[in-house]
């Protein structure tokens, strides 16, 4: 029986280290990390990532999966429900960082099947939900930015891409606000912003990015 953890980031900015710095934190030991760069999980099915497939291939019963959250196997709901089902089917139990889920295949209760399998259905919406709210906010802020080109940038974020990534992340999995704040770096005001003001945070990005 072995312990994976699978990473993925799809921008830059992101990293993986600092995925595997947060697992290790929360207490978990690996014996094979398995990780995807630059790849989308919205549009990217996982077993038509590079590392995501070998991850289906290397995977028996018995071991258990690690993630920081759902959303790590992807952000499109049908993607992430099948992935998990197949997991769970295998006897592989997968155990999520943030928020310290543990999905379980082996029960044969009706009810705790139904339970988990709504759970797990409820984390894939939020993930594909906040994809697609997040990318309705780039498109808003990149027009506002193109239409004022000449227009005064005002201050720098206090922000990176980065850093507005994972208080997304942590927001859409219910964390709380002085625990986002304490994992992102960044101060709850900052945190409470990105949160009310997605539109007027993606054009500050986008004024100063390039």
């Amino acid at each position: 029986m072995a312990t994976f953890l699978y990473a993925r980031v799809s921008t830059a900015e992101q990293t993986l280290e600092h995925q595997q710095a947060q697992a290790e934190a929360a207490g978990f030991i690996f014996d094979h990390v398995i990780a995807d760069k630059g790849v989308s999980g919205v549009s990217v099915p996982m077993m038509d990532r590079p590392e995501g497939k070998r991850l289906f291939d290397m995977l028996r019963a018995g071991d258990t999966l690690v993630v920081r959250w759902v959303d790590r196997l992807g952000r499109n709901y049908s993607d992430v429900t099948e992935t998990i089902k197949t997991f769970l089917s295998r006897g592989v139990v997968v155990r999520t960082i943030i928020n310290g889920m543990t999905f379980d295949g082996s029960t044969k209760d009706p009810m705790q099947m139904a339970v988990r399998d709504a759970l797990i259905a409820f984390m894939a919406a939020t993930a594909q939900a906040q994809a697609e709210a997040t990318k309705e906010a780039q498109k808003a802020g990149i027009a506002h930015a193109k239409a004022k080109d000449d227009a005064y940038r005002g201050r720098k974020p206090s922000f990176t891409r980065a850093q507005v990534d994972t208080v997304r992340d942590l927001l859409a999995s219910e964390t709380c606000i002085a625990e986002v704040a304490r994992i992102s770096g960044l101060s709850r005001q900052t945190v409470y912003r990105i949160q009310a003001d997605p539109e007027g945070v993606e054009k500050a990005l986008a004024l100063w990015e390039g």
